[in-house]
């Protein structure tokens, strides 16, 4: 048997200096930040909703897993990363009925949507990234993979199910330079992407990132979302009050011009609130992000007296008359709702950053967003390509919404250029599967 050398021992030793540094200081942080948790649900709903959540997750993994059980783990942090998730599960479902699925989500705003996902056999909340729940969480479920999306970097479960061997996967990530494992100050935290069986990418930029602090167990994939979109344009729902509000003519012709405004924040209502007041030839449909009756009653001031709530038009069909705004009040519709419109805003990016703009470029029709949407390639390559367009103010926004109300070429090329893009983009749950389910 080889000695190790020197050099290997050295390596040894920083590794396990650097863990007994590490692990217990990054735990305290996690404990700290439960306890916040706590704090905060004595008055934060939010924060509620993740409390209440974390106490209901153990009766829950004790009622579904069962032994003999062979169960595949996927990981969401919340919605977003769900819809790119998504196409794996089901396609998992499909090809390997032998698998059960456990699905978890660590945002109240992901778990509260989808806790009674059917797709997967338990639905539950990550328990918090402490070595106790972990070990526990581990053991209960004893997953056959782990598959975690997009961002996510839980150091004590990705060094457990590294140590216990379980292979561990990262789905549609993107990497950009400012992140912190490229820096040298932060770049210990590079060391838990070693701990992923395998990483897939979404472009070849984050491969060469990942190359350059020696992660070379990489695949350039795509990114999942694009499939989960092409199936929701296949699977659209009909919305009747979507049908009778806007007023559609015939099977690809509408009146009048309809924008719609999904995921919507109140920053987003500030910069096109005052284009809609003033474009009274246009229909609007506002998907509000999150909403309360507090919430409700300041949409309903976005163009005073005609504005109608979507549950509104559901119990009394007359109350949309006379109406040019609907909002939408109940969770679910959105990814359908964008079939009804001539072009699309998707808000986020005057906050934190863009939802998904996917959703509504699968349809064919132009995309506006604001500027917060470096962190996604898709943005970046729509906007190259035409189908997207970026606005930084309430006055780019009307000049662009203007062009494609007054310009049908405009309007109808750009939607094309938008349509295509998702097109090519298709296949990247195939790719991931072939490599994880060999």
């Amino acid at each position: 048997m080889r000695l190790p050398s020197i050099k290997e021992l050295r390596g040894f030793l920083a590794e396990a200096l650097r863990q007994a540094v590490e692990q217990p200081l990054y735990s305290m942080g996690i404990a700290a930040y439960r306890q916040g948790v706590r704090l905060a649900a004595l008055r934060n709903p939010k924060a509620r909703k993740l409390n209440e959540g974390q106490s209901e997750i153990w009766s829950r993994l004790d009622k579904a897993i069962k032994p003999g059980d062979r169960y595949i783990w996927l990981h969401a942090a919340s919605l977003g990363e769900f819809e790119q998730g998504r196409p794996l599960i089901e396609k998992i479902r499909s090809i390997h009925p032998e698998y059960k699925i456990l699905l978890t989500f660590f945002s109240p705003s992901g778990y509260e949507v989808r806790k009674n996902y059917q797709g997967a056999d338990c639905v539950c909340y990550l328990p918090f990234d402490t070595p106790k729940r972990v070990r526990k969480f581990l053991y209960k479920v004893n997953p056959e993979m782990a598959i975690f999306v997009k961002y996510e970097f839980w150091r004590n479960y990705l060094h457990e199910l590294w140590r216990r061997q379980i292979p561990t996967y990262l789905v549609s990530a993107v990497f950009r330079k400012n992140q912190f494992f490229f820096k040298k100050r932060s770049a210990w935290y590079g060391h838990w992407l070693k701990w992923y069986t395998r990483i897939f990418v979404q472009d070849d930029n984050s491969r060469r990132l990942l190359e350059g602090i020696g992660i070379t167990n990489v695949d350039v994939t795509g990114d999942t979302r694009f499939d989960r979109v092409t199936d929701i344009l296949r699977a659209r729902k009909d919305i009747p009050e979507l049908d009778s509000f806007v007023g559609r003519k015939g099977e690809s012709e509408r009146a009048p011009f309809v924008m719609m405004f999904g995921s919507s924040w109140p920053e987003d209502e500030a910069v096109y609130g005052d284009w809609l007041r003033m474009r009274k030839e246009v229909k609007a449909v506002i998907a509000p992000h999150e909403y309360d009756e507090a919430r409700l009653e300041k949409l309903k001031e976005i163009v005073p007296g005609e504005v109608v709530l979507m549950s509104e038009v559901k119990s009394d069909p007359k109350a949309a008359e006379g109406k040019r705004v609907m909002v939408i009040d109940c969770f679910g519709l959105l990814s359908s709702a964008y079939a009804y419109a001539d072009a699309a805003y998707v808000g986020g990016g005057f906050g934190v950053s863009i939802h998904n703009i996917n959703e509504a470029a699968v349809y064919g029709i132009p995309v506006v967003f604001g500027p917060e949407n470096a962190k996604f390639i898709e943005a970046q390559e729509l906007k190259t390509l035409g189908g997207g367009l970026e606005v930084v103010s309430a006055d780019s926004f009307a000049r662009v919404a203007d062009k494609l109300l007054y310009d049908r070429m405009e309007l109808d090329q750009r939607g094309e250029w938008a349509g295509e893009y998702i097109k090519e983009k298709t296949g990247a749950t195939d790719k991931v599967l072939s490599v994880i389910m060999k």
